[in-house]
């Protein structure tokens, strides 16, 4: 009796020792992180404390520096020059601000997104102490697994493929359509929405058609002018030391996991491979004590609080002085204190119960117990933190993810969403109102929160086993899917397809033709038979 509860702890137990010790000795990482976008590097840097934290060996290519934290011997960066994200989109769509990017079409946000991956993966891989990395002579042995962002810089693998390591990617959004292809499973369309759409995993006839030919366009933009222009800056960096260069298409192959920024419920149910890991959150820590003159600001708060952040990216400082009247009027009309993100040194007629601070800890405000409403844009980040702590949410998309983010809370329940366009005084007050009287919305993000926190393993400690497991098993091919391989025809079965549409017409075909060769010879004999009568 005690022998069998023994043997059935095993497996526990070995999986506890892994996730806390790792496979054995630490590990040589190489992380190659090139997108130079603040957020991104908030799920990054994390993940790369934690490593070091657990004895793994990290060098750190990044173009946010982590040096000033000390992580000890185990740390090693290459710092990147920043290559400036916002000023080139600016320069390319002639817009003033990321408030701007608002009116720009969905397509046009995909191709963006896809520019600056491919920009950020030529400035990177440019750098000297990266060439060193791939012109060394020294390689085989040196690295023991290559971890990169999954966002547009496959050029980053190519680091992976010349060290001849495994590779884990991250993404640091929740979810793509193309991960279809890249994981080898089939995206159903008719409740996945495509990240670029704000829709729910309930869609209407309508949405369901603009989901499709939005992946559809997603697919094809890809293949005719994404993976070309990425397989052109890998093959100027690489193409001097290998006779022959993978294509992006080919290094996505040889990806054993991906960990994914997402996790129910703000990700819908969906099917996703084995080597699919959602670890959404990980970022996320005990709340810290707050600045003083913040904390008491929300301690005193006797009606709750509001905050009131739009990001890294998006300035609440940008809006024009139309729109932030009616921001700073609706507050001035409102009994609950507001600790609004600004970055500007002064905003002027700023009312009594108004707070305006350049940087806030924003998860460490969100968990005090009188913020009561977070305005935000719709970041995943930010919505994992508000749902992590309970605090509903009146968003404000702008580009990318956040309006699919919103859309998620709206459908839950948590979250009422408002359009920066077409705010007003009265829309903005009513969405307001709703949210701090309406104990309806409180009781869904309560639930969202339950759920969120609730799963078999940590977050952050799932990371580490699906790490580890990929070390000890030496890229645990067995997790790749074989669809990964297969050409896009037989991917889709449409070979299959043309059988069956071919088994199925050739009878039809058969009957068409010996109806045509009847008609035909009824014909001649008639014609035969008025020959004679004449």
């Amino acid at each position: 009796m005690a022998l069998s509860i023994l043997k059935a702890q095993i497996p526990f137990v070995k999986l506890l020792l892994l996730c806390l010790l790792g496979p054995g000795d630490g590990a040589r990482i190489l992380a190659p992180f090139f997108l130079p976008v603040k957020s991104h590097f908030m799920m990054t840097d994390a993940i790369i404390r934690e490593l070091v934290k657990r004895g793994h060996e990290v060098t750190f290519i990044t173009p946010l520096s982590l040096a000033k934290e000390n992580l000890g011997p185990m740390y090693r960066e290459i710092l990147l020059p920043k290559y400036d994200t916002w000023a080139d989109i600016s320069a390319m769509m002639k817009t003033q601000s990321a408030l701007d990017t608002i009116d720009m079409s969905k397509l046009t946000h995909m191709r963006l997104a896809q520019h600056v991956g491919i920009k950020s993966t030529d400035f990177a891989l440019a750098h000297p102490e990266v060439q060193e990395l791939i012109h060394a002579k020294d390689k085989e042995g040196k690295f023991d697994l290559l971890l990169a962002e999954q966002f547009h810089n496959e050029g980053a693998l190519m680091l992976g493929y010349i060290y001849e390591i495994p590779v884990i990617t991250i993404a640091t959004f929740a979810y793509a359509n193309y991960f279809s292809q890249v994981f080898g499973f089939v995206n159903p369309l008719a409740y996945v929405p495509n990240v670029f759409i704000s829709c729910s995993d309930r869609m209407s006839l309508w949405e369901r058609l603009e989901n499709v030919l939005i992946s559809t366009a997603e697919d094809v933009i890809r293949e005719v002018s994404y993976y070309p222009q990425q397989d052109a800056v890998i093959r100027k960096h690489f193409g001097l030391i290998l006779p022959q260069v993978p294509t992006a298409k080919q290094l996505e192959q040889n990806i054993s996991v991906i960990l994914l920024n997402s996790y129910l419920p703000l990700t819908s149910p969906r099917p996703m491979s084995q080597n699919m890991i959602s670890v959404g959150g990980l970022h996320i820590l005990p709340p810290k004590p707050l600045p003083e003159h913040i904390g008491s600001y929300l301690d005193n708060a006797e009606n709750g609080a509001i905050y009131f952040s739009l990001g890294s990216q998006v300035r609440s400082a940008d809006m024009p002085p139309e729109k932030l009247g009616i921001f700073l009027e609706v507050f001035a009309s409102l009994k609950q204190r507001v600790l609004w993100k600004f970055e500007d040194d002064q905003l002027p007629n700023l009312p009594e119960n108004v707070k305006v601070e350049k940087w806030l800890p924003q998860a460490d405000i969100l968990a005090h117990p009188n913020v009561k409403v977070f305005i935000a844009h719709g970041g995943l980040f930010g919505m994992q933190e508000a749902v992590y702590h309970a605090v509903p949410v009146l968003g404000m998309p702008f580009y990318f993810d956040q309006g699919i983010n919103i859309k998620a809370g709206q459908a839950a329940g948590y979250a009422i969403g408002l359009d920066y366009r077409t705010i007003s005084k009265d829309l903005l007050s009513s969405a307001l109102h709703e949210l701090l009287t309406d104990p309806k919305y409180q009781a869904n993000m309560d639930n969202a929160s339950r759920i969120f926190r609730d799963r078999p393993l940590g977050a952050m400690d799932t990371a580490m086993y699906w790490t580890n497991y990929v070390l000890e098993h030496r890229g645990a091919p067995h997790l790749v899917a074989a669809g990964v391989h297969l050409p896009w025809y037989q991917f889709y079965l449409l070979d299959v397809t043309a059988i069956i549409l071919a088994i199925g017409l050739l009878p039809l075909l058969a009957f068409y033709a010996v109806s045509r060769k009847m008609k035909s010879l009824r014909g001649i004999r008639a014609l035969k038979k008025e020959a004679k009568t004449e």
